[in-house]
């Protein structure tokens, strides 16, 4: 007679499938304490308890979630710096209203609102930069201030060509933005853009984007060229005139055009910081731009194909014809010269031309190279100076 009652063995039956489910999570219990144990050792595990975050927490901080925001719901990271941004610049971009006049039969005359932009306050003794256009024709120039307040503008000084102009209110003590420089932007880089689209119904919103392109080239009706800062920063009509920001919080330019077509999206246009302080310093000293005029009209540029087409011996040079009786006209140049070179300084372009055209002043004498019947000639021209 067995000492063990064969019903009740571990080791037989239902009694021994019972210990082997035991024995089997012993073992894991056992095996799982003992791997946890001897990762902690060797590093390779950090617990809660010890300061760890999650994987998703661990890029932004302790207390800040992935999206820019903390968990006690202030901001983080763009958001936190377009915030600032905002708070810094905002109250220093205005509103400008161009008003003129108009007659009533009845009321006689009458006043009329004429079209709406931006400005920066650059002065805190009230001097504002904002686009020609916005006042261009303007009887009157309101500026509406961020805490509502308006003012009655006078106009310091104007340049159609370059699209700034600068305006003054009689305030003390104004916010001011602070410009930077636009020599060292680089495309991709993030910017900001605060102005009034629509006027004083979307008054300086805020909106973001990169710098798309730089010295994209831009010709007025008259023929000048300006290099332009590209921005797909959303720039709507109302804009024109207010800031372009960078991560510093400094204007990098003035916003002044938008390409309006269909198939174009998200291409806005701002002048180059550096630009706009040349031209306001000229505009603060004698209320307009002196530009020289070397007084011909561009008509073409030579290249190597039009050199060959025309049989030239030069495949480079700027196409002329000189303007009445003004300086080039004076000093001999003729019909279809060949502009090559300014001084000591080739000129294979018309914006190279009038780039270097700029770095002179009215009343100075510069020599200038051309091309005329297969002969290369040198003329001395004396500047006059670019009418307005």
């Amino acid at each position: 007679m067995s000492y063990f009652n064969d019903e009740k063995s571990i080791f037989s039956g239902s009694g021994k499938v019972f210990f082997l489910i035991f024995l089997a999570l012993s073992c894991g219990i056992f095996g799982g304490v003992v791997s946890i144990f001897g990762a902690q050792q060797l590093g390779l595990l950090v617990l809660p308890s010890q300061g760890a975050t999650s994987d998703r927490l661990s890029d932004v901080g302790d207390d800040s979630l992935g999206n820019g925001i903390r968990l006690d719901g202030t901001l983080t990271g763009n958001s936190a710096v377009y915030q600032e941004i905002y708070k810094e610049v905002g109250p220093a971009v205005v509103g400008v209203t161009n008003y003129d006049y108009y007659q009533d039969f009845f009321q006689g005359e009458q006043q009329r609102e004429n079209g709406t932009g931006s400005g920066v306050i650059f002065d805190a003794a009230g001097y504002i930069v904002t686009n020609y256009h916005v006042i261009e024709g303007a009887r009157k120039v309101v500026v509406t201030l961020s805490d509502g307040s308006q003012e009655e503008a006078t106009l310091i000084g104007g340049d159609k060509r370059s699209d700034l102009a600068v305006i003054k209110i009689e305030r003390e003590n104004l916010p001011t933005a602070k410009l930077g420089t636009s020599e060292t932007l680089q495309e991709g880089e993030t910017v900001v853009a605060i102005g009034n689209p629509g006027g004083s119904d979307f008054a300086r919103s805020i909106t973001h984007g990169i710098i798309s392109g730089l010295d994209r080239l831009v010709t007025t009706s008259e023929g000048l060229f300006f290099r332009l800062i590209q921005t797909d920063a959303a720039i709507n009509p109302g804009n024109s005139g207010g800031a372009l920001i960078n991560m510093k919080g400094e204007v990098i330019g003035i916003n002044n055009i938008k390409i309006a077509k269909n198939g174009y999206e998200g291409m806005g246009f701002a002048i180059p910081v550096d630009t706009v302080k040349e031209v306001v310093a000229e505009l603060m000293d004698h209320g307009e731009v002196i530009r020289p005029a070397l007084g011909v009209q561009m008509v073409g540029e030579v290249n190597e194909a039009v050199a060959t087409y025309n049989n030239l011996s030069i495949d480079y040079g700027v196409l002329v014809v000189p303007q009445g009786a003004g300086p080039a006209a004076q000093a001999g140049m003729e019909r279809y010269d060949i502009i090559t070179a300014l001084g000591d300084v080739k000129v294979t372009s018309a914006y190279e031309l009038q780039n270097e055209l700029f770095k002179h002043k009215p009343g100075d004498t510069i020599k200038v190279t051309v091309y005329r019947n297969g002969e290369t000639l040198t003329l001395d021209v004396t500047l006059g100076k670019l009418a307005q």
